[in-house]
């Protein structure tokens, strides 16, 4: 197992323990996130929903199996990918995020990003395209990719938007099919260390 790996089994951890805000009370299981150390794609979606919040894993009910057909119509699997979520605590009646819960949790996922390095990363929905698209409209930018160095970032709409209202289907399907692309495009190109201005502060998560 690479030093990446072990560190971020070690960070899974310290979250399933989180008491950094109160859905740490409220929750059955944290949902860390999963997938491979190096895994040169990492999805971020919202928050957890009723199933992850059983299972304690992202992505496992209709919107992850929708996700699960996205990633096959590209040649992949989820076991190829990075899945986490801007906030690990499941939100009561699956509400949106609050401010204080999207910052209580930013570290992890900071720490996350660093640990992995992913070439492309796949905001869904409007709360993580927030972080590198503020002030951004999700019905308008998705599909337009940003790139910072070495790295891609590519906003998405949330695979349950299709479930909730079905004309985003066929948008969402046609945005998942220029990942390969962008991969494509990132070949040979160095990782580069953000700018100062690029960065997110990293918090003490110890």
């Amino acid at each position: 197992m690479s030093e990446a790996a072990k560190e971020l089994e070690a960070l899974n951890r310290q979250i399933t323990t989180c008491q950094r805000c109160p859905l740490g009370q409220m929750r059955t299981r944290a949902v860390p996130g999963e997938g491979p150390a190096d895994a040169q794609i990492m999805f971020i979606g919202e928050a957890p929903g009723f199933h992850e919040d059983r299972q304690g894993r992202p992505f496992v009910g209709a919107a992850g199996k929708f996700l699960e057909e996205l990633l096959a119509s590209i040649g992949l699997k989820r076991e190829d990918v990075y899945i986490a979520n801007v906030i690990k605590c499941r939100p009561p009646g699956n509400r949106d995020p609050q401010p204080d819960e999207i910052a209580a949790c930013r570290p992890y996922l900071d720490k996350q990003i660093d640990l992995i390095q992913p070439r492309i990363i796949i905001t869904l929905g409007r709360f993580s395209m927030a972080r590198y698209f503020p002030g951004a409209t999700i019905s308008r930018i998705h599909g337009q990719p940003k790139r910072v160095g070495g790295r891609i970032y590519y906003p998405m709409l949330h695979p349950a938007a299709a479930l909730h209202q079905p004309h985003w289907r066929p948008l969402i399907e046609e945005d998942i099919k220029r990942i390969p692309e962008l991969l494509k495009e990132l070949e040979g190109v160095e990782m580069e260390a953000p700018k100062a201005e690029e960065t997110y502060e990293q918090l003490s998560l110890f």
